[in-house]
């Protein structure tokens, strides 16, 4: 009696076999182009870290007097839009799931959908030619009956082109593809977990407060961070709205506002020379690492319930 022998492997195809190899290439190939451009960015920004005043003109002292302005501009300007859209995102994602019309909740959907297409700097002249007029009284109403508050105090802009006008250009901006990401994890609840708490009882509101948010905190929190990520690296419509002097400050409407690393990139770089070049493709790495961190946070946050949430 022969011993058994072990089980042969499957043979696949050559259809098969190519489609696991060009699958196996693309995926490495976001390795390959993610290390690529770390290794750029910290290759070429060596020299920006030693960089003095006497040998780049964008310096006043150092690299990092220069780029901690920044760095707090952006992240200001981010949070300030994360805190205006995502109230909004998941409002208009439950009325899109659980509260409009089938047909109505089709067309918002189109609409959100559509609005994520229109280029940035469509919503630069936007917030320059709409917006920042419009605010500017609303403004000037906000420092009159809310001054003794440190965001609202100071002389107020006479053009409205602040960093709060910014945030909300961003926050238009971050609204579709976090209300998209909302809506389908809020369809994805499951229809028991809504049934059983409408049967025990609970009004609409209630039921959506038991079983649809907790179902979708993860995907909510992964809609954040993807929102938070998209702001911290908007470039156009931020340098054309936002009236920048490179201060640290607070006051959202004020005309001293603190800029943005990808929006100073974007002014500073046609007219950048020798080791300038260095400081801003440094400032640019801080924006990478700023940006990963948000990232591997989010889907840190997001791996904590995904036994919970079934998405992952």
């Amino acid at each position: 009696m022969t011993a058994p022998t072990a089980a042969a492997k499957p043979v696949l195809s050559l259809g098969d076999r190519i489609f696991s190899r060009s699958a196996i290439f693309a995926g490495s190939m976001i390795l390959v182009t993610l290390a690529a451009v770390a290794i750029f960015l910290i290759t070429r920004s060596l020299p920006a870290f030693v960089a003095t005043k006497e040998s780049a003109s964008l310096l006043t002292s150092n690299f990092w007097a220069y780029v901690g302005p920044l760095i707090f501009g952006t992240v200001w300007a981010a949070i300030l839009a994360l805190v205006i859209a995502l109230p909004l995102s998941i409002g208009i994602a439950l009325f899109i799931s659980h509260y409009a019309p089938r047909k109505l909740a089709q067309l918002l959907g189109y609409i959100v959908d559509l609005l994520a297409a229109v280029p940035s700097v469509v919503f630069g002249l936007w917030g320059i030619g709409v917006l920042a007029p419009a605010v500017q009284p609303v403004f000037v109403w906000l420092n009159s009956n809310l001054g003794w508050i440190p965001l609202f105090g100071g002389t107020v802009s006479g053009t409205g082109r602040t960093i709060l006008t910014a945030a909300i250009v961003l926050a238009v901006m971050v609204l579709p593809i976090m209300t998209a990401i909302c809506r389908e994890i809020f369809l994805q609840a499951p229809v028991l977990h809504e049934e059983a708490a409408l049967a025990l009882g609970a009004t609409r509101w209630e039921m959506i407060k038991m079983a649809v948010l907790p179902f979708g905190r993860p995907g909510i929190v992964s809609a954040a961070m993807l929102g938070l990520g998209r702001a911290l690296g908007e470039t156009m419509a931020v340098a054309m709205v936002l009236s920048a002097t490179g201060l640290v400050s607070l006051k959202l409407l004020t005309s001293e506002n603190p800029s943005t690393i990808a929006a100073n990139i974007a002014l500073s770089f046609p007219e950048a020379y020798g080791e300038n070049i260095n400081i801003l493709i440094a400032t640019g790495l801080i924006l990478f690492i700023v940006t990963f961190l948000v990232n591997a946070i989010a889907r840190w946050i997001v791996s904590r319930r995904a036994e919970f949430s079934g998405a992952n």
